[in-house]
């Protein structure tokens, strides 16, 4: 089996090559045969692809030492479950995952765009392959996962403990279904730079394949959050650590893009700029897997160590973002650029919008790319932390949030700002009402606090307000509203649903990080502490054994009002001796959206254990936030305009005549 992955995998850089250079030379000969060629290839890609995976997931899950993959990142007594995640936890199993997704995203162009004119399919065919052609090599010269061990080890190494947990199952497919998602935006700008025309059919699918991108990316950078939150216990939930921005800065002009290409899907205009943006959000993917697997940062998730692999992935750092940027300055001229529109109307408030997402971009760039530059050049090391990005970023982001309700409500081509006003009174009045009764009724709170939870709930009522006023609410009857309601297309409910889920992430952060409380203490068994308004008594250690660890396990006992235990929070240290390494597993107690953390220190020689407690108010909006952006991104998808087939030319009918004998 594991010969066969191999073999698979070598077969699929072949079909890559012909998947590349067949369809782009039918495209300029007009061969309409070698054009057909692209959609079959792309499959049949994908399949080999996907056998090459399920050979390395079936040499993990019946733990094949024999492959120095498995020998290096698995165990025999590890669960079944991480057994199977093993595959993607490591460098070389992750990127067959990539070039796996990457070509089921062929797959999925080669089988849905048959409605595509023919030389636009074969040029986004070939640039898909092209990516696929530089990363199967890469495999193949640098990071083969089946590479063999004779004699075989009798016993793994086992899996990094930190990622033996069920979110490193979701996080990884999550975030490349996202990040290898844009390759598809990536693909058709550049087959319109090849072509020299942006036509329907471009406008119509790259709206689609963006929303679904970005729906992947938001789920799996708001997995990974919580992976991290909860299994490194240091009770965060975003550390601007290099290789978190390495994900944000795609998500940021992927949003950028998304709303960009609302634009011209509606109006035919911005086309240039959403062509750049496909190409620019793409590159920060990219540039988001050299930092992880290049071995310049040091991270849990940052898997390569080896400097040829850096050097390679920097090779296709400067073919693809280099080469896409110098095709478009030469091609993007003859490109038609799109109408015309008035500053004040929804494309403004739009081209408002990109602007404050690419800069917030730029910013994470320079803030992430800055300390590695320094280290390169001059040989210093210096930190860019969490002071910097909330300095620079976090002005950047709040003009921003204030002028999203705005956006829906402004009428295209030209739009009335103060009428859109007057329809967001209610949300103002919200508000200012959660303002004040934040400054005046919650201890502690600071006016940025209180701004924040107004923000908040501006963004919360205005998506609802975008309802409503769409729905007709207070200008026509009660049944005509509802019959409005029911009926209006699921894009707008989309954008609503996504900008409530904003606002409650922002409810969120402004909660946890504003009114959050935390204590660090050495307790002894029975010993108890208060921590905003919550009792809690520490019950002692116990040992406990798992499959591939041991530990020892503390029991916290929640008190009620009345001295009765309402429950039990248990924390651990955890011990992993196939790595010689121990890890931190925190306990959590949720209470509607907040949570009580508890995290193990060392233990002391008089028997006490150092503590430290955490009251996390409303930290379950920012998760719960990015989940319900997705629920809207999903409900836009579904939008009846987006299921709707790009134009394709009919053949014109031959009239016969009949001939009279």
């Amino acid at each position: 089996m594991v010969e066969i992955g191999h073999f698979a995998l070598v077969l699929a850089f072949a079909l890559a090559l012909v998947q590349t250079i067949v369809p782009v030379y039918g495209a300029r000969t007009g061969n309409e045969r070698m054009m057909a060629v692209a959609g079959p290839v792309a499959v049949t890609g994908f399949a080999v692809t996907a056998l090459s995976f399920a050979a390395l997931a079936t040499a993990y899950a019946v733990s094949d030492f024999s492959v120095q993959n498995v020998w290096e990142n698995s165990h025999s007594l590890q669960p079944l479950i991480f057994k199977i995640t093993g595959t993607w936890g490591n460098h070389e199993g992750s990127m067959l995952l990539w070039v796996l997704i990457l070509t089921f995203f062929g797959a999925l162009v080669g089988v849905f765009g048959s409605n595509l004119p023919a030389s636009l399919k074969a040029n986004v065919l070939a640039v898909q392959g092209s990516i696929g052609v530089a990363f199967f090599l890469f495999i193949l010269l640098t990071s083969n996962p089946f590479a063999r061990l004779n004699p075989a080890p009798i016993e793994g190494r086992d899996l990094n403990p930190i990622l033996q947990d069920f979110g490193l199952a979701v996080h990884p497919p999550l975030l490349y279904l996202g990040y290898v998602g844009f390759s598809v935006c990536f693909s058709f700008s550049v087959a319109a730079l090849i072509d020299g025309r942006i036509d329907a059919a471009w406008a119509r699918w790259v709206r689609p394949w963006t929303l679904v991108a970005w729906i992947f990316l938001t789920g799996g950078i708001a997995v990974g959050s919580y992976w991290a939150y909860y299994e490194l216990g240091w009770g965060g939930f975003w550390f601007w650590d290099p290789v978190e921005n390495a994900s944000f800065m795609p998500w940021l002009a992927g949003t950028a893009l998304l709303h960009s290409a609302i634009v011209m899907e509606k109006r035919s205009a911005l086309k240039i700029w959403t062509l750049l943006l496909s190409i620019l959000t793409f590159s920060l993917s990219l540039l988001g897997t050299f930092l992880v697997r290049s071995g310049v940062l040091t991270s849990v998730h940052a898997f390569a160590t080896d400097p040829t692999r850096g050097i390679f992935i920097l090779c296709i750092l400067v073919l693809f973002i280099g080469g896409s940027l110098a095709l478009f300055a030469w091609r993007a001229s003859a490109l038609t650029a799109g109408g015309l529109f008035h500053p004040i109307s929804r494309e403004g408030a739009l081209v408002l919008n990109n602007l404050f997402l690419t800069t917030a971009t730029a910013t994470v760039l320079v803030g992430t790319l800055y300390p590695l530059l320094l280290e390169a050049v001059a040989a210093d090391k210096i930190s860019v932390g969490a002071p910097f990005f909330n300095l620079t970023f976090g002005p950047l982001m709040v003009p921003l949030l204030v002028l999203v309700p705005f956006g829906p409500l402004l009428a295209w081509k030209r739009g009335d700002v103060f009428a859109a006003a007057q329809r967001l009174m209610a949300a103002f009045a919200a508000a200012l009402v959660a303002c004040l009764v934040t400054a005046f009724f919650i201890d502690g709170a600071s006016a940025f606090a209180a701004l924040g939870v107004g923000l908040a709930f501006w963004l919360i009522v205005g998506a609802l307000t975008d309802l409503a006023v769409k729905a007709g609410l207070g200008n026509v009857p009660a049944a005509t509203m509802a019959r409005r309601f029911v009926g209006l297309p699921r894009s707008i409910f989309g954008t609503a649903i996504a900008h409530l889920g904003l606002g409650l992430t922002v409810l969120g952060i402004v909660a946890t990080v504003s009114f959050g409380s935390e204590k660090i203490l050495s307790m002894h068994a029975g010993e108890t502490v208060a921590l905003s308004g919550h009792t809690v008594r520490f019950a002692g250690l116990s040992p406990y054994k798992g499959p591939n660890y041991s530990e020892d396990r503390a029991a916290f006992e929640v008190l009620g009002d009345n001295g009765k235990v309402a429950g039990v929070i248990h924390s651990a240290k955890r011990f992993y001796p196939a790595r010689q390494m121990a890890t931190t597993e925190s306990g959590i107690r949720t209470m509607g959206f907040s949570q009580l953390y508890i995290s193990l220190g060392d233990e002391g020689d008089d028997g006490s254990v150092v503590v430290r407690l955490w009251w996390k108010p409303l930290v379950t909006l920012i998760w719960l936030g990015a989940l319900v952006m997705m629920v809207g991104g999903g409900m836009s998808l579904m939008d009846r305009r987006l299921r709707v087939g790009a134009p394709s030319r009919r053949r014109e009918k031959v009239r016969t005549v009949p001939v009279n004998s």
